[in-house]
């Protein structure tokens, strides 16, 4: 506001002009006053003007009084007594003395009511300026008018009637408060002499009197409650127009905080967002529901606010809306109906809320609904940043799916790595199953995978591996290619998959054994195949409840099936050729031991040719020279020493005949403990000089057949190995030859165990007994056990061996039970 200037004459003039108290101060001391001020202090001009007009004042009303604008106070007369007057305070500036303060003076004691009451009522427009709430407002407004007197209460139409917004009881007259809002002026009630209502139009809305009454109320106030009515309307209006642009404002920064925490790198959950959403809306609860399926009947997905009572209660959103009923809803309030039927719902706890569709991509994708305590409806200003809130939670979710997807994405990728990598790095096909079972569980989470391998030649399906739980039982599962009530046999034909969401509506399902077994509930059957051939049949089932394999995953598991087929193909296209290179290997190395024995037979034949003529002649010599020479002492021992020598020599050359001789076995069914005995026999007869305290025993099991082998030839071996037993025990001991049926391999053998009690086979010589001409004794020629193996060979046998140093020596022979006999 704008200071007026004066000169000092002007000014005088100016307060001599007024006819009530008038009085000019500066730096708190009057400078000049008008007779009427003087009258009313009762005191001359010397007294007045020059003196601080404080002095004049009440003590505890001096305070007050500094402040600008109008104010009450009670002035000391010169009598001793007091007057309350009025203060009316106004910036003016004098030339050449500067600032001033004009006063103007109301005695009150001299006022009509009416203009009491105006003066109140004014000092309460004043005080409204400041108020910058809509409850701001009405609060100053009804102390204002409680201070002059009157009660007052704010009242709000519904319908044909009026409530009160502070609780009260309505008035019963509220046809006078609907003449008024009509016609837009002060409608008085009867005149009382207990109270007298009026009901005064606020100017800015059709909703909404403001109701005074008291016991000296006239229609001579209709003007000034009037005009004061309307300057309750426009601070209203200002309030609300504050109201709107702070809560656009908060609005808009409540938007940017929640985008700013939607945007994190790490998405929050649905429920932290309706958690910061509840805080925003001032909400009690805030509840998120999404269809299950598509067109499905929506579910509570997400929710704050809510205890387990509630949260049961409101499960389902009332009305039980499909996402196509909320597709023509914005964000709006609920509808009484509604409101109605939440009250109910939640015991008058909640009975305010507000609604709003999510979409995505246009399609409806479920609904929000935000809940307050009655009495607190939703603005438009509250509906329109729920609007906007459900967008960004619409935002949130789609984050949150694609990143879930991506992650889903990238679990499978190195779920088939690491397939890729195990099925690469083992060429075993019951390994490479075991592994694809497991993974194919975890790659799209089903409770058990089965796999069956198909058999070409029995045309069957036979169960090769499964998941974990149920692996040990399932390789015994063979079903029949041609069994029309199995899936696996259905899909291995077709080579198709099949997928069954829900085995308990498929007629017979439930009767089929395995699905009683596993209590399965869903079913997804792919079939194995590599270049056109069928490997097999993979069987995954679901045993929580139905499920419904989209097409993404039964095309990730068809993609995954195709390479655990491959790596099926490669392993068994491996175990092939690596037979191949056995058998190849194994002949070759038959023929090169052939060509190695044709020549050294050969030279052994040349050799005992030469050698055995030579030794004849000595043999003959040294008998000679027995009969003619009485031998003795040296001579004798000489004598001696040429014999055993000699002898030593042609066992050489004999033994050497034996290994390279090429001969065919004579197989023919012999009885085993006869051969065992005849054997054991044959050695005991060998070493009549062995120690007199070793014992040879035979067992032979009772379910021991007849077998096809050349008894002399087994005989040989088993007396040379006896023969090196009974050697290897000087101080004695037991001897044990033993022989049962077992198993091995794919097929039953007989198996011959020649058990001693000597003194071992260094485990650094172990490997080369076997070897012709090695020999760790002093008169042993190291053909004997070679001799051994090479009869077991020929039987197509296997032998073993087993020492102990200081313990004892096992040799272990397997011949088959059943191979072609000879020709008689």
């Amino acid at each position: 506001m704008t200071t007026r200037r004066y000169s000092e004459a002007a000014l005088r003039a100016l307060v001599e002009s007024f006819s009530n108290p008038f009085y000019v101060a500066r730096g708190g001391r009057v400078w000049a006053a008008n007779e009427a001020c003087l009258e009313m202090l009762g005191m001359g001009r010397e007294q007045v003007e020059g003196g601080f007009f404080l002095d004049f004042v009440r003590p505890e009303d001096r305070a007050r009084f500094e402040e600008s604008g109008p104010q009450r106070c009670l002035l000391l007369m010169a009598d001793g007594g007091t007057l309350e007057v009025a203060a009316h305070v106004q910036e003016v500036e004098v030339e050449g003395l500067g600032g001033a303060l004009l006063v103007n003076c109301m005695v009150l004691g001299q006022r009509p009511a009416e203009l009491v009451v105006a003066q109140r009522l004014m000092e309460t427009s004043a005080e409204l300026v400041a108020a910058r709430s809509e409850e701001a407002v009405r609060r100053v407004a009804l102390e204002g008018l409680s201070g002059a007197g009157f009660s007052a209460s704010f009242l709000v139409r519904n319908g044909e009637r009026f409530l009160a917004r502070d609780g009260a009881p309505p008035p019963e007259d509220g046809e006078l408060g609907l003449r008024a809002l009509s016609e837009g002026r002060a409608v008085f009630g009867p005149v009382s002499d207990a109270a007298t209502p009026v009901y005064l139009p606020l100017g800015t809305t059709l909703s909404e009197v403001l109701w005074v009454s008291g016991s000296e109320l006239s229609p001579s106030y209709g003007s000034v409650l009037t005009l004061f009515a309307k300057v309750v309307g426009a601070a209203l209006t200002d309030a609300r127009l504050l109201a709107d642009v702070e809560r656009g404002r908060w609005g808009m920064v409540a938007v940017a905080e929640a985008a700013r925490f939607v945007s994190q790198p790490e998405p929050p959950s649905p429920e932290e967002f309706l958690s910061r959403m509840a805080g925003l809306l001032g909400a009690e609860a805030v509840l998120l529901y999404a269809p299950e399926a598509p067109e499905g009947e929506l579910v509570l997905t997400a929710q704050v606010g809510l205890d387990g009572g509630l949260r049961a209660v409101l499960a389902a959103p009332l009305g039980g809306l499909s996402p196509s009923a909320v597709a023509a809803r914005g964000a709006v309030p609920f509808t009484e109906a509604e409101e109605r039927a939440l009250m109910e719902a939640t015991g008058d706890r909640l009975g305010r809320g507000a609604a709003v569709r999510l979409t995505h991509g246009g399609h409806p994708h479920g609904i929000l609904r935000v809940l307050r305590p009655p009495g607190r409806p939703f603005g438009g200003t509250d509906l329109r940043l729920l609007g906007t809130l459900s967008e960004l939670l619409m935002t949130l979710l789609d984050r949150r799916r694609l990143r879930t997807e991506s992650a889903g994405q990238l679990a499978d990728k190195r779920l088939l790595l690491d397939l890729s990598r195990t099925t690469t790095a083992t060429l075993e096909v019951a390994s490479i199953l075991d592994v694809a079972s497991d993974f194919l569980v975890k790659l799209l989470d089903a409770s058990n995978c089965f796999i069956f391998l198909y058999d070409e030649q029995a045309r069957v399906l036979r169960g090769a591996a499964a998941s974990t739980t149920h692996r040990d039982f399932f390789r015994s599962v063979v079903i029949s290619m041609d069994d029309s009530g199995s899936i696996a046999a259905r899909v291995a034909r077709e080579r198709r998959p099949v997928s069954m969401p829900d085995l308990s509506k498929v007629a017979g399902m439930e009767q089929r054994e395995l699905v009683r077994r596993f209590e399965e509930k869903a079913l997804l059957v792919l079939p194995l195949t590599s270049r056109e051939e069928l490997i097999g049949v993979v069987l995954l089932d679901d045993t929580r409840q139905p499920r419904h394999f989209d097409t993404a995953s039964i095309e990730l598991a068809e993609a995954t099936c195709g390479q655990i087929a491959l790596a099926i193909a490669n392993a068994r296209l491996f175990e092939s050729l690596w037979a191949s290179y056995a058998e190849l290997a194994a002949a070759r190395a038959e023929m090169v031991m052939r060509e190695r024995l044709v020549a050294l037979g050969e030279l052994s034949a040349i050799v005992a040719h030469e050698v055995r003529n030579p030794l004849g002649a000595i043999f003959n010599a040294v008998a000679s020279l027995r009969r003619m020479l009485k031998a003795e002492g040296d001579a004798a021992m000489l004598l001696d020493i040429l014999a055993e020598e000699s002898d030593r020599l042609n066992r050489v050359v004999g033994d050497l005949l034996d290994y390279t001789r090429p001969r065919e076995p004579m197989l023919q069914p012999e009885d085993v403990p006869r051969v065992l005995q005849d054997a054991v026999d044959a050695a005991r007869a060998q070493q009549q000089g062995a120690s007199p305290r070793i014992t040879l025993s035979t067992e032979v099991a009772e379910d021991v057949p007849r077998v096809p082998l050349d008894r002399h030839l087994i005989r040989q071996a088993l007396v040379n190995v006896l023969v090196n037993a009974i050697q290897a025990m000087p101080q004695g001991g037991v001897v044990q030859v033993r022989a049962r049926r077992e198993p091995h391999g794919s097929k039953d053998v007989l198996r011959i165990d020649v058990a001693d009690q000597g003194c071992g086979i260094p485990t650094g010589l172990v490997h080369r007994v076997f070897e012709p001409f090695f020999t760790t004794k002093a008169q042993g020629t190291g053909l004997g056990l070679a001799v051994v193996k090479r009869i077991i060979q020929e039987h197509h046998g296997e032998l073993a061996l087993e020492s102990t140093p200081g313990r004892g020596t096992t040799f272990t022979f397997r011949l088959p039970l059943t191979q072609p006999t000879s020709l008689p």
